[in-house]
């Protein structure tokens, strides 16, 4: 019931003091008529009171009345209390059966979806399912007030479910009850309990894994003939007596199909991570492997002049993949050296932070526009088609870094704007790092490569 306002309250006030007054001014009139004025009123008010008390108890009975019965007949301020009252209990009827209309309706879509619903309680248990959980799930009755991890019994659930704090992109699991079958679990709290959407994504898994095939297949069929079409270019472009009008040709055939060569490379390297074809996880030395990465980019930029700098201020180790982490980095910095003009600065470092180390790679490149950022690391995403096709670039270079990232547990922070160049950022977790290793201080590399590679080799050792 809302707050009266002032005029409200006023006129409770003015109501029942008029009826006082009747009463007294009758009990006077009636006392000077039986020259008793005082013992007049005094009766006048005794009335007024008995007459209060009982439009009190009407009034207490109607209030246990039900909420469509309207107030009786009152005199005073009772009057217009129950009248208030009632109009306050006839709009919270109305609200409640708009409230219950619009729960019923919830409950019906909930079980008229064709995937899982399951309202778990603060202590994880079972609450309540609709239909669809209770036909994928094989749940009855006496499954009410379960644990969750006894419905599902994984131990990569149990870790995604008590790890799941904010909205995310679920889980995707083998089912429990069909091994046929895979489910992508999803789970979203609000207050204490939470709401586990389970889908069916038996279909999805399969059109996946034959895109996967396919595209591994394809890329190694591909392989063998590209490998024999290239052999045979390279050789006719080296014969001496080849006739100058053909030079070009055969040059233009040499570039593409080594760029194609790269792309099938590519696509095996994508192929092998999506299938999750992992090497044995060993303690990767990463001051060695960046060290060797310097030389490769020193090689590589040769034709480019930049000037690249190795700042290792950090002697951590990774646990994971040195193949993989050499070519996701390596993607990285040739990504920094092909998109910065000529003459350019490109820096590499290796740190320790709080929770973990972080490689960091920037350029003074010609940078990304803003829009462009979040899609980068999608396969084939072309900011600008004509330069990538410049640059010689396959697509697939960010696409294979998120992925060897993924299993590392690392994260990819890019930080760009045109003209002013880029920097990517890559965070290992502590999680990561190998322990027991000695860091003996930092250490700094820079070279140009418009060195030789001995001179390069010589500077290092200095």
């Amino acid at each position: 019931m809302s707050q009266p306002t002032s005029s409200q309250k006023y006129a409770l006030f003015w109501a029942d003091l008029r009826w006082l007054l009747f009463w007294m001014a009758l009990g006077a009139l009636v006392g000077w008529y039986y020259e008793a004025i005082a013992w007049g009123i005094i009766a006048a008010l005794v009335l007024f009171h008995l007459l209060r008390l009982y439009a009190l108890q009407r009034f207490s009975q109607w209030v246990k009345s039900p909420i469509q019965t309207p107030p009786p007949e009152m005199s005073g301020g009772l009057t217009f209390v129950a009248t208030q009252l009632y109009q306050s209990r006839s709009k919270e009827q109305i609200t409640q059966q708009k409230m219950m209309g619009l729960v019923k309706k919830i409950r019906s879509s909930l079980l008229a979806l064709q995937d899982a619903v399951i309202l778990l309680d603060a202590e994880d248990r079972l609450e309540w399912w609709n239909q669809a959980a209770e036909k994928m799930l094989v749940l009855r009755s006496e499954d009410q007030g379960d644990s969750i991890f006894n419905l599902i019994p994984l131990p990569e659930f149990h870790e995604y479910y008590l790890n799941a704090t904010a909205p995310n992109d679920g889980i995707r699991l083998n089912s429990w009850k069909d091994a046929a079958r895979y489910v992508q679990c999803e789970v979203t709290h609000f207050g204490d309990e939470k709401l586990l959407l389970i889908y069916d994504v038996t279909r999805l898994q399969h059109l996946e894994q034959m895109r996967k095939d396919f595209v591994a297949n394809v890329s190694h069929e591909l392989r063998t003939p590209l490998t024999v079409i290239m052999g045979y270019i390279e050789t006719f472009a080296d014969q001496p007596d080849i006739d100058p009008k053909w030079q070009r040709g055969f040059s233009l055939m040499s570039q593409q199909t080594r760029r194609m060569n790269s792309i099938i490379n590519d696509l095996l390297m994508l192929s092998r991570l999506e299938n999750e074809e992992k090497p044995e996880p060993q303690c990767v030395d990463m001051p060695k492997l960046l060290t060797h990465l310097f030389d490769d980019a020193q090689i590589y930029n040769k034709d480019y002049g930049h000037l690249i700098d190795l700042h290792l201020d950090s002697q951590a180790n990774i646990y994971g993949s040195e193949m993989y982490l050499n070519s996701a980095l390596l993607n990285l910095v040739t990504n920094a050296i092909k998109y910065t003009p000529k003459g350019g600065e490109i820096s590499i470092s290796w740190t320790a932070v709080k929770e973990g180390c972080v490689l960091v790679v920037s350029d003074t490149g010609i940078g990304i526009a803003p829009e462009h950022i979040e899609r980068l690391t999608e396969r084939f995403y072309r900011v600008d088609s004509g330069r990538s096709r410049g640059t010689g670039g396959t697509g697939l270079g960010l696409a294979i870094v998120k992925h060897v990232l993924y299993q590392h547990e690392a994260t990819l922070k890019i930080e760009s704007s045109e003209t002013h160049g880029s920097t990517f950022k890559v965070f290992f977790p502590e999680s990561r790092i190998c322990k027991g290793c000695n860091d003996v201080g930092p250490i700094e590399y820079w070279g140009q490569g418009d060195v030789d590679s001995e001179e390069s080799t010589d500077d290092q050792d200095k």
